[in-house]
C-alpha cells in the first residue's frame, strides 16, 4: 500500500474519531503516569501532538523523520524534556506515544487494508517513541552534567579569611575537572578582593598522590602569575609520609600542618602583626 493511501486512511480514522480517540489516548497516558500529571495538562499536550500528527499525514508521508513531521518532533521534544525534568522514567515518557497505537488498533485490524495501515502506523509510532527516548536521554545527561557542575561549585568555596587573604578549603577527591573550578574561582577571588595571599587547605582531602600534587602545583603557579603567594595547609603526618614516599617535590611552596599556621604565615607576609595572646589567670 502506497504511503499516500495509508496516510489517507489514517487521516480518515484520526479525523473521524478525533475526540473519542484523543480522550481514550489521554486516559491511558494519564493512568500510566500515576496521576502525577494533571489530566488537563496531558490532554493539552496530546491534543497538540494529535493535531500535528494529522497535519503531517496530510503530506502523504508515514516516515517520522520526514520534514512533514517536524512539528510533531518539536512537540515530542518538549514533552520528553518535561518528563525528564519531572523525574519520570523513559518508559513512562515513551508510553505517551505508544499508547496511541493501542487506542487505534481496534479500528484498523478489521480488514486486510486496515491491518496494513495499522502496521505502517505502528512503525511510525515506534519511530516517534524512540525519538522521545533519545530526547529524554539527552535531557537527563544534560541535567546530570549541570548537577555535577553545581556540586563542584558548592564543594569548592572560596572564603575571605582576612583583609588581603583568601582561603580555599578542599574536601574530597581533587581531579582535573575540580582543579579547573578551584583555579578559576580562586583567581577570580584574588581579583575581586584584591588579595595577595591565598591558602589552599587540604585537610579534607583523603589522599595526596602524584596527580593530586600536580593539580595543586598548577593552581599555585596560576596564582603566582596573578602576583599572589599561595600556602598549602592541612599537611597531616600520613600525607607528609606519602608525599615523601612518592618523591613529590613542592619546591619553594610554603606548606603548613594547620589552617591556623597558614593564616598566621599569610598575615605576616602581608605585613600584619600577629601575636599570641597569653591566657589570663584563672582561665583554662
Amino acid at each position: 500500500m502506497a504511503d499516500k493511501h495509508v496516510s489517507e486512511r489514517l487521516i480518515a480514522l484520526l479525523s473521524g474519531r478525533g475526540e473519542d480517540l484523543g480522550a481514550e489516548w489521554a486516559e491511558k497516558v494519564t493512568g500510566s503516569l500515576g496521576g502525577r500529571v494533571a489530566r488537563a495538562e496531558v490532554e493539552r499536550e496530546l491534543r497538540e501532538i494529535y493535531a500535528a500528527l494529522v497535519a503531517a499525514l496530510s503530506d502523504g508521508s508515514v516516515d517520522g523523520y520526514d520534514e512533514a513531521f517536524g512539528e510533531v518532533r518539536a512537540l515530542l521534544t518538549e514533552l520528553s524534556r518535561n518528563r525528564a525534568l519531572q523525574g519520570f522514567t523513559p518508559t513512562e515518557t515513551a508510553v505517551s506515544v505508544f499508547a496511541l497505537k493501542q487506542v487505534l488498533e481496534p479500528s484498523l485490524v478489521g480488514e486486510d487494508s486496515d491491518a496494513e495501515a495499522y502496521l505502517r502506523f505502528a512503525a511510525l509510532l515506534d519511530t516517534l517513541g524512540l525519538f522521545t527516548i533519545e530526547v529524554y536521554s539527552r535531557t537527563r545527561e544534560e541535567l546530570i552534567a549541570a548537577q555535577a557542575e553545581q556540586l563542584l561549585e558548592l564543594s569548592t568555596p572560596v572564603v575571605k579569611l582576612w583583609e588581603g587573604v583568601i582561603g580555599v578549603p578542599l574536601v574530597g577527591t581533587l581531579d582535573s575537572a575540580r582543579t579547573m573550578v578551584v583555579m578559576e574561582k580562586m583567581l577570580q577571588a584574588l581579583i575581586d578582593t584584591g588579595s595577595e595571599q591565598a591558602i589552599i587547605d587540604i585537610t579534607g582531602v583523603p589522599t595526596v598522590d602524584t596527580e593530586v600534587a600536580q593539580h595543586l602545583l598548577k593552581t599555585v603557579v596560576a596564582a603566582r602569575l596573578m602576583g599572589a603567594e599561595c600556602t598549602i595547609s592541612g599537611i597531616r603526618p600520613q600525607i607528609a609520609q606519602t608525599i615523601v614516599a612518592l618523591g613529590i617535590d613542592f619546591g619553594d611552596i610554603v606548606t603548613k600542618s594547620t589552617l591556623a599556621d597558614a593564616l598566621r604565615h599569610a598575615l605576616r607576609r602581608s605585613g600584619t602583626t600577629v601575636s599570641r595572646t597569653a591566657p589570663q589567670a584563672g582561665v583554662r
